[in-house]
């Protein structure tokens, strides 16, 4: 019996914006830490798998709710990466949207606990301070408070200059 190549899989970020007043360099959002799958420990959006024949920004709004229990408005696409994983044999292309919350005041709820251990609002200089310090440390260290998930690493590496606000 052969053995099928493994497949590369499209994978949907979000940026979801703690306001629709985000200072344009220096916006904030909302990060996870991954638990249990590829990327356990690091630090990345909420997002998940389209599902066949879903658009993205229903994908977008669907793993949302799911995640966090968020309702958003005016999701947007951003950029998209191209994520290859070799330790996890896993290669996705990962489409980044952006959105806001239907309300500023409402707050992110843990309702996928076997999935992500914690939601935070961090800056996009949070983001790449935590990249920085990623750089400058080996890649063996696990003393890294902030781990990044490759393609939120990636959107940094690959489309230098794009911000979540650029929609």
């Amino acid at each position: 019996m052969a053995t099928s190549a493994p497949l590369v899989r499209v994978g949907v970020a979000v940026f979801v914006l703690a306001s629709k007043n985000e200072d344009r360099e220096n916006p904030r959002f909302l990060v996870g830490r991954r638990k249990g799958s590829h990327g356990a420990g690091t630090m990345a959006l909420p997002g998940g798998h389209i599902e066949f024949g879903e658009e993205t920004e229903e994908c977008a709004a669907r793993e949302l709710l799911e995640e966090t229990g968020l309702k958003v408005t005016d999701i947007r696409f951003l950029t998209a990466t191209n994520d290859f994983m070799p330790d996890d044999t896993k290669h996705y292309i990962t489409l980044f949207h952006v959105c806001v919350r239907e309300n500023d005041d409402d707050e992110p709820q843990l309702l996928e606990p076997d999935k992500c251990e914690s939601w935070e609002w961090i800056t996009w200089n949070d983001l790449l301070g935590w990249i920085q310090t990623s750089q400058n440390k080996s890649a063996e260290n696990d003393d890294l408070k902030h781990k990044i998930f490759i393609p939120l690493l990636n959107i940094a590496k690959q489309r230098p200059g794009v911000r979540p606000t650029d929609v």
